[in-house]
């Protein structure tokens, strides 16, 4: 009997224990194939947004490899545009307190400003004429009306009202027949710029909206600690520049896409928000400068707890752009001009006289191997500061004397006496004149009706008496030059000028000028008449002639090299980061080339040694230990204001290494003008770098 009991308790156990095996097994079954848990729910809901992933942008370099652009991280706080909440007021309350969180943790001043086109305090606003002038910003906001589906015609009240109603600032009130105020007008203030900013930038998936930018890490990490949703930390790659203040002309700096070009980089697959270079080398070599960025996966359940994070697409560096520039040299160019034009701005308003060069403010300094056509310097004055540029811009665009504009490509000058060798080399291999060729001085040229007369006899009512063609470029003698300009014939002088590179873009990577060559053709273009005493005016660098510095250093080059003209360029290599592999490298490029009897060249070299040996430049070169050529000019720009002085030249004489273009408008007298060139000179060859202000300031008596 007591066997029969125990066999009924394991019997009524085993029954027990295969029920509940049955009920676990039909509860996994339901689970996994007909069933949904838990889980299921979560992942049927859960979302994925993406997140573009920032790719580094190239950096930029000097001819030795000093750094001269690069980048550096900064923090930024930014809201996602996928986590922001739907509603309204949900969607107000995460930028207010955001902000607040912002301003708690002692980062105001890091706040972001919206763009915001309307002056005055909430709800009393008036159009900002000054945004308006831009046309970048009348074609964004014309844009921006039209995705909001408001008419042409809808004046800026209509459209203030429809979006503080857009934007849940106030609510109509049925019963009262009147708006009701949500927010207080400070708030209400702030959140009518921040989310009319938000619609005018954009703000999507793929571009956060910022609202403090180079945050603090105290303010940081009391913003994460309060772990607002939808908030995101970005780091974002600054642009820095090492010599602020030098190069700025060459570099240029990077900004949002302008309106005007905005449909050509959103083909390129930019997005409309994108910075892209917008002046200068940042500009000109975007396409090596520029990375590709990644694409980040963000997965989130319901209530926005991230779940995970998937690098779909990693992110593709820019590629670093090496220039043909050598830092040293610029900042020495940069200084040593600076302080060129003080020195005859103050010496010539102490000295109490007329047009002696009182007026001088601006000017430019060019250096360039003449072997290769590699720009070594690139110098306009005065200049600006690339850090503050973008903020700056107003003030810098209405400055009377034209800090953004480049004068060492664009502008375009005279060349004065400067033009004379070219002139000479030009005579000597067309036969028209010989190194033994004397022309005698008489004061006044006779030719016709027109008597122009030398410098030397308007000056002093002397003459300089028999000149051979070194002794025309030594002393300058625009009597000789006259003659030979007659003898040679202005088709002749033009055919020459433009293999030198006068009249004719250098090639360079920068915007330039082709200058003006002076003859029959540009005068018929302008309606006129070219006279043959034009052609007299046309041999001493006047008439019409009009070249930019950085045309008379490839001219330069070309005379002291053989006769071979390079195409100027600034780009010396592009290289992949961050293995430093060579991906382009530019080769010296020859353009012209003028095949001079033997001896013309050497003639013409010789004779602007002595231009700075016993010549117009020796005041400035007197004692200087390397052996160099030059020669000055002096232009007329008119009755009411001082001439202009130039000075183009070369080192060292016997293998040039560098030639170097200096003009100085209103400098009033070409030799002063050397002075920049010697500080080059210095730089380059030497090693010497030029800082002191007024260094050596005796040789400008």
């Amino acid at each position: 009997m007591k066997r029969f009991h125990t066999s009924l308790r394991m019997i009524s156990l085993c029954a027990c224990f295969i029920l509940i095996c049955v009920f676990y097994l039909v509860a996994l079954v339901n689970l996994q194939i007909t069933g949904q848990d838990y889980y299921t729910i979560i992942q049927e809901e859960a979302t994925t947004r993406y997140v573009s992933l920032p790719a580094k942008r190239g950096e930029i370099y000097d001819r030795n490899g000093k750094a001269l652009v690069i980048n550096t991280l900064r923090y930024n706080i930014s809201l996602e545009y996928g986590a922001m909440p739907k509603a309204k007021a949900d969607f107000n309350a995460v930028i207010l307190n955001t902000l607040s969180a912002i301003r708690a943790g002692g980062g105001t001043s890091c706040i972001t400003t919206p763009t915001f086109p309307f002056d005055g305090s909430y709800p009393n606003y008036t159009r900002n004429e000054n945004f308006f002038e831009s046309a970048s910003n009348r074609t964004k906001f014309a844009a921006l009306q039209r995705r909001l589906e408001l008419l042409d015609g809808t004046t800026d009240e209509n459209m203030l009202k429809y979006l503080r109603e857009r934007y849940g600032l106030i609510t109509y009130d049925w019963e009262t027949d009147s708006y009701i105020e949500n927010y207080s007008a400070e708030d209400a203030q702030t959140l009518l710029a921040i989310r009319f900013d938000m619609e005018y930038m954009q703000f999507s998936r793929v571009e956060p909206y910022t609202l403090a930018t180079a945050v603090t890490m105290p303010t940081l990490t009391y913003v994460k600690e309060l772990s607002i949703g939808q908030v995101m930390i970005t780091e974002e790659e600054e642009r820095t520049y090492i010599y602020d203040g030098y190069a700025s002309h060459i570099l240029g700096c990077i900004g949002k896409i302008p309106a005007e070009e905005l449909d050509y980089y959103l083909d390129l697959g930019y997005s409309g928000d994108a910075y892209v270079g917008i002046t200068g080398i940042e500009k000109v070599f975007e396409e090596h400068l520029r990375g590709a960025n990644g694409t980040l996966a963000i997965v989130e359940d319901a209530y926005g707890n991230i779940i995970s994070e998937t690098i779909v697409k990693e992110p593709i560096s820019g590629k670093d752009v090496y220039l043909t520039i050598d830092i040293d040299l610029q900042m020495s160019a940069e200084n040593a001009l600076r302080d060129n034009i003080e020195i005859i701005h103050e010496r010539a308003a102490a000295s109490g006289g007329k047009h002696d060069g009182e007026d001088a403010s601006s000017g430019a300094a060019v250096a360039v191997d003449p072997n290769s056509g590699e720009v070594l310097a690139l110098a306009s004055y005065p200049s600006f500061n690339l850090s503050d540029y973008l903020e700056n811009y107003a003030t810098y665009a209405n400055n009377p004397v034209r800090p953004l504009y480049n004068r060492a490509t664009l502008g375009t000058f005279a060349p004065g006496s400067t033009f004379k060798p070219g002139v000479a080399a030009a005579a000597l291999e067309e036969g028209v004149i010989s190194v033994y060729t004397t022309i005698v001085d008489k004061g006044a040229y006779d030719f016709g009706d027109y008597h122009p007369r030398c410098w030397i006899y308007l000056q002093k009512g002397q003459t300089h008496g028999a000149q051979d063609v070194v002794q025309a470029i030594q002393n300058s003698c625009n009597y000789f030059f006259y003659e030979t300009g007659k003898r040679l014939g202005i088709e002749k002088m033009n055919e020459y000028s433009r293999k030198f590179g006068l009249g004719e873009k250098t090639g360079i990577e920068l915007s330039e000028s082709a200058g003006i060559l002076a003859g029959p053709d540009y005068s018929a273009s302008m309606g006129n008449i070219w006279n043959p005493g034009n052609t007299l005016q046309a041999a001493i660098g006047q008439s019409d002639n009009m070249f930019s510095p950085i045309q008379l250093a490839v001219y330069t080059s070309a005379l002291i090299n053989g006769g071979t003209r390079y195409r100027a360029h600034l780009l010396s290599e592009v290289r992949e980061f961050p293995n430093g592999e060579v991906v382009k490298r530019n080769e010296p490029e020859i353009i012209a080339k003028v095949n001079f009897q033997d001896g013309i060249l050497s003639t013409i070299k010789s004779a602007m040694k002595d231009v700075v040996e016993s010549g117009s430049a020796a005041r400035i070169f007197k004692g200087y230990d390397i052996a160099v050529g030059g020669k000055t000019g002096t232009a007329q720009v008119g009755t009411d204001r001082s001439d202009n002085a130039l000075f183009i030249g070369f080192a060292p004489y016997q293998n040039p290494e560098i030639a170097v273009t200096v003009v100085i408008e209103q400098g009033a007298n070409g030799t002063d003008a050397a002075y920049t060139a010697k500080a080059m000179y210095d730089s380059y060859l030497k090693g010497v770098h030029y800082e002191t202000k007024y260094k050596d300031l005796e040789i400008l008596p």
